[in-house]
Parts: structure tokens; sequence; C-alpha cells
């Protein structure tokens, strides 16, 4: 089943956002490691991955204008024209929402620690989505949907019984929040749109890049550290795999899927997050862990199946 406008089939969009959710899980982790070894701000830190994973988006879009030397077949499907200014407004739009999503998640990380950062931001962010799409876009959440959130909820909510204490901090409560509006802009845009997505990942981090460059001039581009290295590959894994990779199959996959199905597969991010913790960190995997874990997956797995059976 394929999306008209698009192209792209709903049941590759699904896999695509998973891939994009579950290596989101590992951006929170790089982001308390960079704390731990530099002076690196959220918004410079934000500011650096939207950057560098702009620059890997231009090779990447420069290496495949090169090696296309032979002519293509002429398309038979129609292709959906989108007017110049509403391409740019979009664009703008999706650039704003992302650098206030990517900012404050970074921010209420270094505020109130990973996991409540993380459970805020994605607990809100299906609320939000869920009711931005009926009041925007005229979403039916439907019963099985209606399930499917509640149950990812639930099981972000004894994820976080068995992860780390964290202090709760109110004002990184506050910054989780508004990283879950963020996300509630952009993900709406993108559905709203319904349009070819080939350049809105170079075109939004273009924006977003020039929209924190101040921001993170105020608090200090260079970082001080005593392991230049290690801060160097953080970057670049950071730029590569949950920047340039995970948001270029993110916005392809939000043109076709519905935006409250986007919104739970998402919560893979504090799933991947906490087998990070055991694989890497040596966390013990708790019964509350494991459990959460198996609501979330539970409800991404529901949520593909209504998913599938929605008309294009």
């Amino acid at each position: 089943m394929s999306h008209a406008s698009s192209g792209l089939p709903i049941g590759r969009g699904l896999v695509y956002l998973i891939v994009a959710g579950t290596t989101w899980g590992t951006a929170g982790a790089v982001a308390s490691l960079v704390y731990r070894t530099t002076d690196l701000g959220p918004a410079a830190l934000s500011f650096w991955r939207c950057a560098t994973g702009l620059a890997v988006l231009l090779t990447v879009r420069l290496a495949r204008s090169r090696d296309a030397v032979r002519p293509t077949r002429p398309s038979t499907r129609t292709a959906v024209s989108e007017p110049l200014l509403h391409r740019a407004l979009r664009v703008g739009a999706t650039g704003l929402g992302l650098a206030v999503f990517q900012t404050a998640y970074f921010a209420a990380v270094r505020s109130t620690g990973l996991a409540v950062a993380t459970v805020v931001t994605l607990g809100a962010g299906p609320v939000l989505i869920a009711l931005g799409a009926r009041l925007v876009l005229g979403e039916r959440l439907g019963r099985s949907g209606a399930v499917a959130v509640v149950g990812a909820l639930a099981g972000l909510g004894v994820l976080t019984l068995g992860g780390p204490g964290a202090a709760v901090r109110p004002l990184g409560v506050f910054l989780g929040l508004l990283s879950a509006a963020g996300c509630c802009v952009m993900t709406l845009i993108t559905r709203a749109a319904k349009a070819d997505s080939s350049g809105t990942s170079i075109g939004v981090f273009a924006v977003t890049s020039v929209c924190l460059l101040p921001f993170a001039a105020a608090e200090g581009l260079l970082p001080h550290t005593a392991q230049p290295a290690l801060f160097i590959s953080l970057l670049a894994y950071l730029a590569i795999v949950p920047t340039a990779l995970a948001y270029g199959l993110y916005f392809a996959a939000a043109a076709v899927v519905r935006s409250t199905t986007v919104s739970v597969i998402m919560l893979l991010e504090p799933v991947s997050a906490a087998v990070l913790a055991v694989v890497l960190f040596g966390e013990r995997l708790t019964p509350a862990v494991l459990l959460g874990t198996l609501l979330m997956l539970g409800a991404v797995a529901g949520l593909a199946v209504t998913e599938a059976r929605v008309p294009a």
C-alpha cells in the first residue's frame, strides 16, 4: 500500500520510523557523555548536531548527483507540486520546531537527568500529537489507537519506575514539555503537507542551524575538554546516525503514516535508551523495565497492524 503523493509504501514507512526511534534513543546518552567530558551547553550541542548533520546530508546529495549519469525514465505517477512559498513556510516552521525539540530536550537532560527528561518528552509527545491531529488534521484516534496510546504511556510509566533514580526538577519538566511541543509541531506539519520530502531534511537542518547559531555563540561554540578525540567521535556519531540517517527516514515516513502512529512508534526511543544502559553501562534490567519495554513494543505492534488496515 502506498501513498499517492510520495510513493513510499506504508509498511516501509513503519520500518523507517522504527529505525529512527531506536537510533534517537542513543542521542540522550551521547548528550550525557558530552556534558560529562566538556563544558558545551545544550544550544551549542544542538547546533553542532544540526550543522554537522547538514554537512553529511549535503555530501550524500552531492555524491548521488554525481552518480546519476543515466537518464531516468519518465514517471507514470502524477506528482503533487507544492507552491514555493508554501514549501518555504513548511520547511521554516519545521526547522523551528526541530530547534525547539532538540535544544529543549538536551537542556532537560542536563537539568533533571536523562530518565526524567526522556519520560516527560516522550510521554507528553503522543498526547499532544494525538490532540493536534484530531483538531488540525481531523484524524480519528479510534478505539484501537486510544488503547495503544494508553498502553504505550503505561509502559513509559512502568519503565520509569524501573529506571535509575533521578531528581525531578520543575525546570527540567517544563523543558521536556517544551520539547514535546516542538516535536508535535514538526510531526503535524510534515503529515499535513503530504508532499515529496526528498529535500525536506536538508532545508530543515539549514533553518535549524541558522536559528540556533546565535544561542550557541552565546553559550560558546568551541568546547573545552581534556578528551578532544572522544568529543569528535561522539559528535560524528550524533551527526550521522541519530541525525542525518534518523531524520531522513523520519521525514520520509511521517508524510505517509498517521500522526498518532508516528508519535507512539517514537516511544521506542526510551526503550533503546534502556537497552543501551544495560549493555554499555551495566545497569540491571529490573522486572519493571522489562514489563515497560514489553508494553511499549506491544503498543507499537498494535498500531502497526491498525495502520496497515487504514486506506491510504
